[in-house]
């Protein structure tokens, strides 16, 4: 089942480490938050990376 992800842009401070981690899914903003810029593929380990998320930004869902 594809999962959904999400990003708190109010809590998000901007580290990158999303987008470092996993570049397909997550993006940066001009205004240095991270975004959602692709829905993740078939084993894309989102919840790994939301985990890591150091403000709990990301959310992911099935």
């Amino acid at each position: 089942m594809a999962k959904k992800v999400e990003i708190n842009s109010d809590a998000c401070i901007g580290c990158g480490l999303c987008n470092a981690t996993l570049a397909s899914v997550f993006g940066m903003t001009d205004e240095g938050k991270a975004e959602v810029i692709a829905q993740p593929a078939e084993g894309d380990d989102v919840e790994t990376v939301a985990a890591s998320c150091p403000v709990g930004a990301i959310t992911v869902s099935e």
